[in-house]
């Protein structure tokens, strides 16, 4: 297989992509990236001001990473991410107080030793690598994207339930697209050739390049853009967009439709930490420790519903044996059967006993039938707040990652 051809896309929409830097594999000509950059983007004053900060001797300044003691989480600063993110961290006792909107800072009063940054997402991502973020709640989507599979960013819980999305593959419903519905079929159209290459417009530059070039896309150009990509096949700006999508609506009113095997990948909020923190910074390891606990708690809850209820029986052994035969009843580890106390005659006497199981949330009313065929009767339910584990599993495999 040949290797990928990409064809360099206009200068001006890569100098002007909001992103830091274009998609990987995309390089501006040399007399861009030196010259014309310069002068484009400083001013006269600007301009001067580098060239003597340049010869100008640098001060001597201690490493920021080495200054700071207090642990630091960045949060989503904007959007439903920002609103997801504080109403499950308040769901865990993990109130944040923000006393001042215009800041930037905020604190958890629950974790003494905690900071918390509202920033952008992919800034977050950043500052991971760099050391200045221990801790980061952030899609998926965006730490594959900025991260670029760094060493440096520990995933220390991957399903944090909220965000959830799929970078996909869309193309156009009509013209020489309308028989394409499987991602070999796109591979596969003659169209695509050196001199007119399949043109791709994201905002995902690194995984996009990645995810055709590991799929046998021999000849593609891509076009970062940044907002409203379902326009770009309809305007002729590009052929196809691999794009950010929950429920599909919007492309399927911009004519444009997913095809087989064309999920980049799957997305949801996820904790990151900073690999070099958990290891070297006193508190990280401690704080993650307890974030863990109690988002894992809390989010394990959540699925899970308490059921009481009163059963016959001569023996707490009977009524067991009753339970466990039906499949819906078993709980955790197993039902909780303890006698019930009445007064009759004027003697203690056991005639019933109570039942307390956990099931799925999702199969309470056949959980409540099967109770009943039983003979169980004055059924409550209780919602979950927390199911705390022996240990959770998350934090065994992030100790075992760490080589701790």
């Amino acid at each position: 297989m040949s290797p990928m051809l990409a064809t360099l896309p206009d200068v001006t929409a890569v100098l002007h992509s909001p992103s830091a830097s274009p998609p990987s594999g995309l390089r501006a000509p040399a007399a861009v990236g030196m010259g014309m950059a310069r002068t484009r983007f400083l001013a006269p004053r600007a301009a001067a001001s580098a060239a003597s900060a340049v010869s100008a001797k640098p001060a001597a300044v201690a490493p920021l990473y080495a200054d700071r003691t207090v642990v630091r989480i960045g949060l989503p600063s904007k959007g439903r991410m920002s609103e997801q993110t504080l109403s499950l961290l308040k769901s865990c006792q993990l109130s944040v107080r923000h006393l001042n909107p215009r800041q930037y800072t905020a604190d958890i009063p629950q974790v003494p030793n905690l900071e918390v940054w509202f920033q952008r997402p992919k800034d977050i991502v950043r500052k991971l690598q760099s050391g200045d973020l221990d801790l980061g709640i952030v899609g998926f989507d965006i730490v594959s994207e900025y991260g670029q599979g760094s060493d440096d960013l520990v995933v220390v819980h991957d399903a944090l339930e909220f965000g959830h999305c799929r970078l996909s593959l869309a193309v156009p419903k009509e013209g020489i697209f309308e028989n394409i519905n499987t991602l070999e079929d796109l591979a596969n159209m003659p169209e695509w050739t050196q001199e007119r290459p399949l043109r791709v417009v994201t905002g995902f530059g690194y995984l996009g390049e990645k995810f055709m070039r590991e799929n046998g896309f021999n000849h593609v150009s891509f076009l970062a853009g940044d907002g409203a990509l379902e326009s770009y096949p309809a305007m002729g700006m590009a052929d196809v967009i691999v794009d950010l999508v929950s429920s599909g609506t919007t492309l399927r009113e911009n004519n444009l439709k997913e095809i087989d095997g064309g999920v980049v990948l799957e997305s949801q909020a996820t904790l990151v930490a900073c690999r070099r923190s958990l290891h070297k910074r006193n508190g990280v390891l401690e704080i993650t420790h307890e974030m863990l606990e109690r988002l894992e708690a809390h989010l394990t809850a959540t699925g899970e519903i308490m059921v009481t209820a009163n059963m016959r029986g001569n023996s707490a052994e009977e009524v067991a044996e009753r339970v466990l035969s039906q499949t819906s009843l078993c709980g955790l580890q197993g039902p909780t059967i303890s006698p019930v106390y009445r007064s009759r005659d004027g003697k203690v006497a056991v005639e019933y006993y109570a039942i307390n199981v956990v099931v799925p949330q999702k199969s309470l009313y056949k959980s409540i039938q099967q109770l009943r065929s039983i003979g169980g009767s004055g059924v409550l339910v209780t919602k979950l707040t927390y199911i705390f584990d022996e240990e959770t599993p998350r934090w065994r495999k992030l100790l075992l990652e760490l080589g701790l």
